[in-house]
C-alpha cells in the first residue's frame, strides 16, 4: 500500500517473460506504435507521446531542460518535497522559478498564481505538481492553470508522476503542454519507464532549441520516432511489454469507471480513518484521492506502528518526508487497489494501533464497507 511502486497485476509481471527483440525491428517498431497509441488515449491527447527508459525524476528533468533556458522565468506552487525539488531543479539549470509557496498539506490559491503572473507577465512556463506525493495534497484548479497559461501565451507542465491513471487528467481539455508520469504509481506497472506528452507548438520550440544534452534530448527522440517508429537509444524492452499490458488492463476497465473506483476507496480510507481518531493531514480542499496522508494519534510511534503493519501483518504504508517525518503516514491509493485492498489495510492498521497500546473506534470497518458499497 505504499504511493509507488504500486502492486503489478500477474498479467503485466507476466508480459516481463516476452523475448527480448531488435529495438531497430519491426516487431519493436509496431510495439512502439501501439503502445504510443494506447497512452494518448490514457492521457486523453492527441499530443505526441515519448516513453523514457528513466523514472519520473528523469521524465521531470527532461520537461526542464528541453524547454528551460537561463533566466526564464518560471512560476509553480511550492508545498511539498517534489515541487520543492523541481523549484531547485529549475534554477539549478539556469532558470528563475518564481515560487508561490503554501504550508504543507495546502496548495498556494489561484489567485496568488494571478497576482505572480500580473507582476511577471514575461513568464515563460507554469510547472505545477498536480498530486504533492509528499504531503497527500492534489491541486483542484489545474483546469484554470491552463487557461492562465493560454491568456498569457505561457508553456503549461503537469508533473503528474503519481496520479495519472487515477484521477482526472484530461490533457488537451486542460491545455496542458507537457505532461509527465511514471509507470509505477497509478498505471501500475514496474518502474523504469516514464511517458511524457508533449503538443505540437511545444515540440516545434524543442526543435528549434535544442538543450546540449544527449539521453534526455527530447529532439532526439521526435526524429527517431517520426522517421523510424524507433527509439534513438535502445529502451528498456521487457519493461515496454509490461507497460503494453498496463495499458491494455487500464482501457478495459475504461477511465471513467477506473477514476471513480480510486475515488470510492479514498472516500472508504478517509472515513474510517477518521472513525478511528486518525485526521488527514491535507486541508479539505486539498485532499488526494491518490496518496492518503494521515495524522499520527498522540502516543503512536511511526517505527513500531509501521514495522507492525509490515512484519504482523504484511501491509506497507509509507512514512513522512522531512519535517514530517514521525507525524504522519501514507497510504498508496493507486493502481489496483479495490474493496480488498481498502479492507484488509484498514482491519490490519486497527489492529496495529491496538497492539500499539492504543484503542479505536471498531465502527471504522462498517464504515469503510459501507463507502465501498458501489464497488
Amino acid at each position: 500500500m505504499l504511493p509507488g511502486p504500486t502492486n503489478v497485476p500477474n498479467r503485466v509481471m507476466n508480459a516481463l517473460l516476452s523475448p527480448v527483440i531488435n529495438h531497430r525491428s519491426t516487431d519493436f517498431r509496431e510495439l512502439y506504435k501501439t503502445i504510443t497509441e494506447k497512452t494518448k488515449r490514457v492521457f486523453q491527447t492527441e499530443s505526441e507521446i515519448v516513453l523514457l527508459t528513466t523514472s519520473g525524476t528523469g521524465a521531470v528533468e527532461a520537461s526542464v531542460v528541453n524547454l528551460i533556458k537561463k533566466n526564464d522565468k518560471v512560476i509553480i506552487p511550492v508545498n511539498g518535497e517534489f515541487s520543492t525539488r523541481l523549484a531547485d531543479l529549475i534554477d539549478s539549470w539556469g532558470g528563475n522559478s518564481i515560487r508561490i509557496n503554501a504550508p504543507f498539506g495546502q496548495n498556494p490559491s489561484f489567485d496568488q498564481l494571478e497576482e505572480a503572473f500580473e507582476k511577471n507577465k514575461d513568464t515563460k512556463a507554469v510547472y505545477a505538481v498536480y498530486n504533492e506525493t509528499s504531503t497527500g495534497t492534489t491541486i483542484r484548479y489545474m483546469d484554470k492553470i491552463g487557461e492562465l497559461c493560454g491568456r498569457y501565451g505561457s508553456f503549461f507542465i503537469a508533473d503528474s508522476v503519481s496520479i495519472l491513471g487515477g484521477d482526472d487528467l484530461p490533457v488537451d481539455k486542460w491545455n496542458i503542454d507537457i505532461c509527465v508520469t511514471a509507470s509505477q504509481k497509478a498505471l501500475a506497472a514496474p518502474p523504469g519507464v516514464s511517458p511524457i506528452s508533449i503538443n505540437a507548438r511545444t515540440k516545434k520550440y524543442m526543435q528549434n532549441n535544442p538543450p546540449p544534452i544527449m539521453y534526455l534530448n527530447l529532439s532526439r527522440y521526435f526524429k527517431y520516432f517520426d522517421e523510424h517508429y524507433e527509439t534513438p537509444f535502445t529502451p528498456a524492452l521487457p519493461l515496454f511489454y509490461a507497460f503494453n499490458e498496463a495499458l491494455d488492463i487500464i482501457l478495459e476497465e475504461g477511465m471513467e469507471k477506473r477514476i471513480k473506483r480510486h475515488k470510492i476507496c479514498s472516500d472508504a480510507f478517509y472515513s474510517s480513518l477518521n472513525t478511528m481518531g486518525l485526521t488527514p493531514f491535507a486541508a479539505e480542499d486539498a485532499r488526494s484521492d491518490v496518496v492518503i496522508a494521515v495524522n499520527y494519534l498522540k502516543g503512536m510511534d511511526d517505527k513500531q506502528f509501521r514495522d507492525l503493519l509490515a512484519n504482523e501483518f504484511k501491509v506497507l504504508v509509507a512514512g513522512g518526508f522531512g519535517n514530517l517525518k514521525g507525524k504522519v503516514f501514507r497510504i498508496g491509493n493507486m493502481g489496483e487497489v479495490n474493496r480488498y485492498h481498502v479492507m484488509r489495510t484498514i482491519s490490519s492498521i486497527a489492529s496495529a494501533i491496538n497492539m500499539c497500546g492504543l484503542t479505536v473506534n471498531p465502527e471504522a470497518m462498517s464504515v469503510a464497507l459501507e463507502k465501498l458499497k458501489p464497488l
